[in-house]
């Protein structure tokens, strides 16, 4: 138990780092190019510790699920004050410029020149994305760390273990033996065993285990298998049995491949550069799409809570991912050191989750001021192409009412995710 709360508290702690971190690449950007910053505080809420600084107020608040930096001038004055127009009307015009006064009352006259929205397009988008960059670089600094210093388990073409029998996975766990009349496995049948090393397949050599499961897959009926057993070359003749399973990389198509009845034993290979930057690509992409199927996950989520099955790759928040990490420290089956690789693994994923879930187009997260300032500079581009007056700065005040539209979905899906982390936890063993 203490293990439990202890992992609790370290990946907690870690998850705080990761936002202290992301605010981090913000406040720094900002600064670099003279603009004033007012707040730099990780959590919302109550202040409960802050100390001032040169002009930066430095702080910590009660609730722990994101944070902030506060600079001065994110909107631009009204059309009809700055630049002789008149301000288009709109339903949702009190909030808009409630929210522009607010900003405006805390502009001093003497900070006037060292606004936001007075920056280049580059030097707000710049800003905006230092933040889920840093996200960015974290998760890739652990990984790099990981897979070049301390390797990825990789199957071999050693036996680790042999299945006995037939039966459905779910049978397995809940009998934990053979049940009667389950027919024994083709490699149990053929005597494999623990330690065999495959040398062939069919006659041809084998030289990786993604070559062995490709050559057992595309087979059927009885083949030759040359094994190295204490010293000596043994030949094994089974009969592979025909098994649904999903096509290798694609999780969600099925089709019918041979089944030997065995699994690999595995080592850490240290990975090269290149290979990590593949891996990390390639993890960047599988979160973007699982935080655009959010959505989907809603009716999984309110299943949970009602007493339904947690799925495995249910969306967690702070919560739920730390409980996560207090499993895993506490996990006595693997060493202490790939307990902690294991949980550098999952503050790593969950950088870059931060990362791609920031880069979204939408106010009031990174990506929607990143968007605004691309749209300005498109806009002004073009009016100096066809030579029209500048257009001045882009109004992001004006989708204040979608960005709180946005802010309270966010806050509703993180209390759903919350509860369910709450009263039904994803486990993981």
């Amino acid at each position: 138990m203490i293990l439990v709360i202890l992992g609790i508290v370290i990946f907690f702690l870690g998850l705080l780092l990761s936002i202290a971190w992301h605010e981090l690449g913000h406040l720094s950007t900002a600064k670099m190019f003279g603009i004033k910053v007012n707040q730099y505080m990780v959590g919302f809420g109550r202040t409960i510790f802050s100390r001032k600084g040169r002009e930066t107020e430095y702080g910590v608040k009660a609730i722990p699920f994101g944070g902030y930096i506060r600079m001065i001038g994110m909107f631009p004055p009204k059309k009809d004050e700055a630049y002789g127009r008149t301000a288009s009307s709109s339903p949702w015009r009190s909030m808009v410029e409630d929210a522009r006064q607010a900003v405006a009352e805390e502009v001093r006259p003497e900070e006037a020149h060292r606004q936001f929205y007075q920056r280049s397009p580059w030097k707000r988008i710049i800003v905006m994305f230092a933040g889920p960059f840093m996200n960015l670089l974290l998760a890739f600094g652990i990984f790099t760390g990981i897979l070049m210093g301390y390797g990825l388990p990789e199957p071999t073409t050693t036996v680790k273990s042999v299945s006995e029998c037939v039966v459905s996975a779910k049978a397995q766990v809940e009998q934990g033996e053979c049940p009667p009349g389950a027919p024994k496995s083709p490699a149990a049948e053929a005597g494999l065993r623990l330690g065999d090393e495959i040398v062939a397949f069919n006659g041809e050599p084998v030289r990786s285990w993604n070559q062995l499961q490709t050559s057992i897959r595309n087979a059927s009926g009885t083949v030759s298998l040359t094994v190295e057993r204490d010293g000596q070359r043994r030949t094994l003749t089974p009969t592979l049995m025909q098994s649904t399973q999903p096509k290798i990389g694609e999780q969600d198509e099925y089709v019918k491949v041979g089944f030997l009845g065995f699994s690999p034993t595995r080592h850490l290979v240290q990975q090269g550069f290149g290979d990590v930057v593949g891996r990390v690509g390639e993890m960047v992409g599988m979160t973007a799409q699982k935080i655009v199927q959010l959505p989907q996950r809603v009716p999984g989520l309110v299943g949970a809570i009602a007493g339904q099955e947690r799925e495995d790759d249910s969306p967690m928040g702070i919560v739920g991912v730390s409980r996560i990490g207090g499993q895993v420290l506490s996990y006595d089956e693997a060493s202490i050191g790939a307990r902690l690789i294991t949980m550098l693994n999952l503050l790593a994923a969950v950088n870059l989750s931060l990362f791609a879930l920031n880069m979204l187009p939408i106010l009031p997260l990174d990506g929607g001021h990143i968007a605004g300032a691309l749209w300005e500079s498109i806009r002004r581009k073009f009016a100096r192409l066809v030579r029209r007056p500048d257009p001045g700065p882009f109004d992001t005040a004006k989708l204040m009412p979608l960005a709180y539209g946005v802010s309270l979905v966010f806050i509703a899906y993180s209390l759903l995710v919350l509860v369910a982390d709450v009263v039904n936890p994803v486990t993981l063993y």
